[in-house]
């Protein structure tokens, strides 16, 4: 009898049901897999406050964006909408957010207070459905939406094509001949559905262990 999977990556058990399915779809990640070694969920807040987290992180290292989000996160209010549209702009960039974060988390406070934003309806839909909501938004790119949806929503089959460490990591991974653009990483794993989220956590793993092993840099 088939095991039914979980919808949601959001423990290791089903992380791990995931992972055992999809090297058994695509023998060249058991390889993958051998470097990378344990992989663990990642597990963010849903809703308002997931998502300014994910806007908060765009484009910044791990220890940055974990010192900016705990100044945003100690601010009365900041991950509430209503009460983060009360906020002056000065109070939220002392944290550390610049201008366009700002202004990309005020689109998004707004359109949860008017109705416009529904975080759980959001869930319901099909994927791409999700993201199109999502990029609708004016400064809410594909990668923004991709990774909510993945460490928020805990959807278990999407994959961030235009995250750079991802490039990399597949380009070393499946030993290609460049690095793959991400037009053409989509295409790559699309032969991964239903499990692309439980890839691109693979695939993470993988790129910090061949870095520490390799040197390997962005």
């Amino acid at each position: 009898m088939v095991q039914t999977l979980p919808t949601r990556l959001d423990t290791q058990e089903a992380l791990a049901l995931h992972i055992d399915r999809l090297v058994t779809c695509d023998p060249r990640l058991a390889a993958v897999r051998a470097v990378a070694g344990a992989v663990d969920p990642r597990v963010s807040p849903r809703g308002f406050s997931g998502m300014a987290k994910v806007i908060c992180g765009q484009q910044l290292s791990v220890a940055s964006a974990r010192a900016i989000w705990s100044r945003f996160e100690a601010l009365a209010g900041a991950t509430e909408p209503h009460s983060f549209l009360a906020l002056s702009e000065e109070t939220v960039r002392a944290t550390g957010f610049s201008a366009g974060k700002f202004r990309t988390v005020r689109v998004i406070a707004e359109a949860i207070t008017a109705g416009d934003l529904d975080f759980e309806a959001l869930e319901t839909l099909q994927i791409d459905k999700a993201i199109a909501v999502l990029t609708a938004l004016k400064g809410i790119g594909p990668w923004t939406a991709e990774i909510y949806m993945m460490f928020c929503a805990g959807h278990s089959d999407v994959f961030p094509a235009g995250d750079l460490a991802l490039q990399k990591a597949v380009e070393h991974g499946l030993k290609l001949n460049s690095r793959p653009t991400s037009a053409e990483l989509y295409v790559i794993a699309a032969l991964w559905t239903p499990h692309r989220a439980a890839a691109a956590l693979l695939f993470w793993r993988y790129f910090a262990a061949i870095k520490e092993r390799d040197g390997v840099a962005l």
